[in-house]
């Protein structure tokens, strides 16, 4: 009998935990050929997560957890189920049911079908903001164009379903930023994708806000590419010139016509500006060499401070 790994990042989710555990028993209730385990990952929790999933766990035996000593992050807790899971595949999602549950069996059929990767395209139901839904698009064309990855608008989603030789792969990556849907994008293996409409959160409030997403934007770009560096570099070339050629007929002009250079206002707009453009720079630099520097210093991704299995 085949085993499937459920992997679940908890963070205060104590009022979803118990029901997306109820929605995917019932689906594997279906599934009668079929073994499965579900991984919790309380990833530092501040309420009650930790207490109702020790509940779970020792009522039910295909529940396991594992507790983090802080709060790491929802990549390193996906991956952290994934580094414990026993499944011939493994499947991740997130713990407030707007990942369906009920679309497992077609994950698992398309990986059955001979599909190592079964990721997901998103879709938003009509009642999210037009904010949210722009937002998202934009993010994946950013991402798309400035990194060498190639994530499909809506298909960047941790809801997706990994063979074990796949999720060996994975394990063996030591990066500090991890950022688990170009990995996965990156890495090949066969791969399909599958539609899905994302459903209303459960319960509590989410913790993605508009500053994670430009984090998490910033650590997607510049963990697969060095495309920024070139960005920088051709727009230090371009103003360079339109300066030298603005200046040179602005003194050619002022020979002609026996006027005196002046304009105090707009030199200093033009030094405010082109010191802006350096830090610009710098920054864009500064965000690779502080990636080296916390990479060379190979602390793990995540503490475990408790876990059952």
């Amino acid at each position: 009998m085949k085993k499937i790994s459920i992997v679940i990042p908890a963070y205060n989710e104590e009022g979803n935990v118990a029901m997306i555990h109820q929605k995917i028993k019932e689906v594997f209730d279906g599934l009668s050929s079929y073994d499965f385990e579900i991984i919790f990952v309380n990833d530092g929790s501040r309420d009650n997560t930790q207490q109702k999933l020790e509940e779970l766990s020792n009522q039910y035996e295909e529940v396991k957890f594992i507790e983090f000593s802080r709060n790491f992050g929802h990549q390193p807790a996906v991956k952290a189920g994934m580094d414990n899971a026993q499944g011939n595949a493994v499947i991740s999602m997130d713990g407030d049911l707007q990942h369906p549950p009920e679309l497992i069996p077609e994950m698992i059929k398309k990986w059955e079908e001979g599909y190592d990767v079964v990721f997901t395209f998103r879709t938003y139901p009509k009642e999210i903001s037009f904010f949210k839904r722009k937002t998202s698009d934009l993010f994946y064309k950013l991402l798309s164009s400035l990194s060498d990855v190639n994530l499909t608008k809506g298909g960047g989603s941790d809801f997706r379903l990994l063979d074990a030789r796949a999720v060996d792969v994975m394990r063996n990556f030591n990066e500090d930023d991890l950022f688990l849907r170009g990995l996965t994008s990156w890495m090949g293996f066969k791969q399909i994708g599958i539609d899905f409409t994302a459903a209303e959160r459960l319960s509590g409030k989410s913790s993605y806000n508009l500053k994670k997403m430009f984090t998490f934007a910033f650590t997607g770009i510049t963990a697969f590419s060095v495309k920024p560096l070139y960005l920088a570099a051709y727009l230090g070339f371009l103003f360079s010139a339109l300066s030298v050629v603005g200046y040179g007929t602005y003194v050619i002009h002022s020979f002609i016509a026996k006027t005196e250079i002046s304009g105090w206002a707009s030199l200093i707009m033009t030094i405010v500006f082109f010191g802006g453009l350096q830090l610009i720079i710098l920054g864009i630099m500064g965000i690779y060499l502080g990636k080296i520097f916390k990479q060379v210093k190979e602390r793990p991704n995540y503490i475990i401070k408790n876990k059952k299995f």
